[in-house]
């Protein structure tokens, strides 16, 4: 078994073979030379000084659990026919394959001088420019964005973030949703300028100037880009691999590419969703765990000459979390553009507020803000896929999971 990529779902899913049984060799290659560490920590506390950057290497023992980690290797070529692997340090072969090589930060045209956080390195780099306390401007107010925002006026940076959408987290949540979202940047200090796209950037570290549709300007110490990834995937070109439009790997309902023994996971798949009716690529950590696991029990049941009749389809409830501006933001689910938006609580007010998006009668996905319990109950109606009653979800005094309708109810 060889899994290429060493951040969370190539490491979850090394771990998770052996936990499973899994008794064959096992080699994890990395094109970091950094032993593994986890990603999210690296915008919600090591930017922030909450954290120091061992904070975030695994607490893995690799040579324990048998497990063969190769760091700074990169993957180059996929030869699926002849099961081969071709890296940075030679050629690999493998019976059965584990791709999660995850995402890369997209880039805007003259960001060359620009910075972006996806890796250590990128902390690293950014840490040193909120201890200068420097002007910034950040591109994107995504949740990547948001966050390092969040960070910047922490440290007392001066802030501008613009965006081409017409509000916070565009593109992901309705505008109705994320409107009260927009508020919390100037209570922080932090400009946003939304619905204006840049054209341009003059300049670099030490001093630039970015340039907006609407002919001005802005000036900035340091740009931090943050506009989204796609799936770093471009290593699999005539593989054979299926791909989608945005490059992620086209696997099944047991994370299986299109070409046998290889399996993918984490933020460079796509996978079918029989509970939402779509297909999913969801870049988020937990994510990244389940699908490992889902793939280490698929393998081992394979093995054991099942094929698969042991191991369910990978069909999870998506979750996500976000710190922005003292707000602690969660997600859980997969709404779509025809569901009904009902609105628990009042925004910024005491207590939090949430957004559920109701089917019919079930509870598609939950948005909540300081609200964790609605969280949690949310998510738990969405798995059970229970009947609720929509006038009971939009009471705020009213416990979530108390919303559900009883048997007799149902029928009435």
């Amino acid at each position: 078994m060889v899994v290429v990529g060493a951040g969370a779902a190539g490491v979850q899913s090394a771990v998770a073979l052996r936990e499973r049984g899994y008794e064959g060799r096992v080699t994890l290659v990395g094109g970091e030379p950094h032993r593994p560490y986890d990603r999210p920590p690296l915008s919600k506390a090591v930017l922030r000084g909450l954290g120091r950057p061992q904070d975030v290497v695994f607490d893995v023992d690799f040579a324990g659990l048998d497990i063969e980690l190769r760091t700074g290797v990169t993957a180059l070529k996929l030869r699926a026919r002849e099961r081969q692997l071709v890296t940075s340090a030679g050629e690999l072969p493998y019976d059965r394959l584990v791709i999660a090589t995850g995402a890369d930060a997209v880039r805007v045209p003259g960001d060359e001088g620009a910075y972006v956080l996806r890796t250590l390195d990128d902390a690293e780099r950014l840490r040193e420019v909120l201890e200068a306390r420097r002007e910034v401007v950040v591109i994107g107010a995504g949740w990547i964005g948001a966050e390092f925002a969040t960070a910047a006026r922490e440290a007392g940076c001066r802030v501008t973030v613009i965006e081409a959408g017409a509000g916070p987290l565009a593109g992901v949540l309705p505008g109705a949703v994320t409107a009260p979202m927009a508020g919390w940047y100037a209570q922080a200090g932090a400009e946003l300028r939304t619905g204006v796209r840049v054209t341009g950037i003059e300049g670099g570290d030490g001093g630039a100037r970015v340039s907006l549709a609407d002919g001005s300007q802005v000036r900035a110490d340091a740009v931090v880009v943050g506009v989204g990834a796609r799936p770093a995937t471009g290593w699999l070109a005539g593989s054979g691999i299926a791909l989608g439009a945005r490059g992620e790997v086209l696997a099944d309902e047991w994370l299986r590419a299109s070409v046998p023994g290889v399996y993918a996971v984490g933020d460079c798949v796509s996978f079918p969703s029989g509970r939402f009716g779509e297909r999913l690529a969801v870049h988020h950590w937990d994510n990244a765990l389940q699908g490992a696991r889902a793939i280490a029990a698929h393998v081992v049941a394979d093995m054991a000459g099942v094929a698969g009749g042991q191991a369910a389809p990978y069909d999870p409830v998506p979750y996500f979390w976000s710190e922005q501006f003292g707000r602690f933001v969660q997600y859980a689910g997969q709404h779509g553009a025809g569901d009904a938006v009902v609105r628990r609580g009042v925004p910024d007010g005491d207590g939090g507020w949430s957004v559920c998006w109701l089917r019919g009668d079930r509870v598609t996905a939950v948005l909540t803000v300081d609200r964790p319990r609605d969280l949690a109950q949310g998510k738990r109606l969405i798995t059970a896929a229970t009947a609720v009653d929509p006038a009971l979800v939009a009471d705020a005094a009213v416990a979530l999971r108390a919303a559900a309708r009883t048997a007799v109810g149902a029928g009435s």
